[in-house]
């Protein structure tokens, strides 16, 4: 009973368990999402360039943006900016569901949905990663993290398997439709939290004056610096699973959209053991050591999937990139948060998103163009740069990482 209070901790919390309910259901419907209009282009394109463009499209609203999103963040309700863009992206997967069912759908619509996406998450992510702390205290902070990692996982493993039975028995548009439906349940959760005290806002000044006092903050926090730095080379070249698995099941499995989906879900049973353990081990405060290992990890397993070429051992590997990923990413965002000033923490928040997806266009075009030239070298080449770049960021930040790996005292 002790192991299942500490994991859960931060359940307990009502309006926690609201959010994060509602959660569950609205990322399940986003991964459904994810996979069906991936899958969507390569079949409408057969380019592995344009499945990284639809990438970037996404992905670059959140470069432009996030580092503005995170002042507004800090000014005005995280609810009520949550209610705004949830119910954009319910608008955008009803428009997606209608033009792939009436068969009207064109390249050029789907990387302007993918624009909308994006922009919405540019206001999104951040406010969610900073309303957790908001809603369970710091006490729960980590595990809150925790178990918001787990749904986003439980939901990779769960979304593509259903997306690709749904593809299969019903075709694509019945994927954006449970999408689109999805988001009622993050609403419904968001209506029901009740607030008896707003966090206060910082007062307003100048966007531009507000954007630099967050990233001065990341770069005279040593850990935090060197946290983003990691997270920049790490999300930048490691995290383009979405775009390399479409392509590797396809020319080197030889295999289709269902085998695409299982390995998608392969890295989510991977982050969700993960999640889990993090859960439980939130309790001993943060793991810098492991940090270091898992960002180390998931760029040598990468560079490994150049002798990989059976579907089992594939899955396995995935499983393993899968949790190294949640690990990094579990840990950059606590890293990120601990100790923050609550009037910096949307504004500091928003340079973690910014790394984690931010900069995956860069990641993403390098991907796709990679495999157009060769279709197996999408992991290595993406997994062999990353080793390439760590390898000078660890030395000179020696100092920071000796001190990580023989910590001194436990942080919470």
């Amino acid at each position: 009973m002790d192991i299942l209070r500490s994991t859960f901790s931060s359940l307990h919390n009502k309006n926690f368990r609201y959010f994060w309910f509602g959660q569950c259901i609205s990322v399940m419907g986003t991964w459904v999402q994810r996979t069906a209009q991936t899958w969507l282009v390569y079949q409408m394109t057969k380019s592995a360039l344009l499945v990284g463009v639809l990438s970037a499209c996404q992905f670059i609203p959140i470069l432009l943006l996030t580092l503005v999103a995170g002042t507004l963040i800090d000014r005005y309700p995280k609810k009520n900016i949550l209610m705004i863009t949830q119910s954009g992206f319910l608008v955008l997967g009803v428009i997606m569901t209608v033009i792939v069912y009436t068969k009207i759908v064109q390249y050029w619509e789907v990387l302007l949905i993918a624009i909308g996406y994006g922009l919405l998450q540019s206001f999104d992510t951040p406010t969610r990663q900073t309303y957790v702390v908001e809603l369970v205290g710091p006490k729960d902070l980590m595990n809150g993290i925790s178990l918001n990692s787990a749904i986003f996982n439980l939901a990779k493993i769960v979304g593509p398997s259903i997306a690709g039975i749904l593809m299969a028995q019903y075709g694509t548009a019945f994927c954006f439709m449970v999408d689109a439906i999805s988001y009622l349940a993050v609403l419904l959760g968001l209506f029901l939290i009740k607030q008896p005290k707003v966090v206060p806002t910082h007062p307003k000044q100048r966007i531009w004056k507000d954007v630099k006092e967050g990233l001065r903050y990341v770069w005279q926090q040593p850990a935090i610096r060197l946290s983003a730095e990691l997270m920049l080379i790490v999300c930048t070249l490691d995290y383009n699973l979405y775009v390399i698995i479409p392509i590797f099941a396809k020319a080197v499995l030889h295999s289709g959209a269902q085998t695409y989906a299982n390995l998608l879900s392969a890295t989510g049973i991977g982050s969700l053991i993960a999640a889990v353990l993090m859960s439980y081990m939130s309790r001993f405060g943060l793991q810098r050591n492991i940090y270091l290992y898992v960002g180390i990890g998931t760029a040598v397993l990468q560079a490994s999937m150049l002798f990989v070429r059976t579907y089992w051992l594939a899955m396995f590997v995935m499983v393993l990139v899968g949790f190294c990923n949640m690990i990094f990413l579990n840990q950059s965002n606590a890293s990120f948060q601990f100790g923050i000033p609550n009037e910096l923490r949307g504004r500091v928040m928003s340079v973690y998103v910014l790394l984690n997806q931010g900069t995956t266009p860069i990641g993403s075009l390098f991907a796709g163009g990679v495999m157009d030239i060769s279709s197996a070298w999408g992991f290595p080449a993406c997994g062999m740069l990353s080793l390439l770049l760590l390898i000078p960021l660890l030395w000179k930040h020696r100092t920071t990482v000796q001190q990580w790996l023989h910590p001194q005292k436990r942080e919470y």
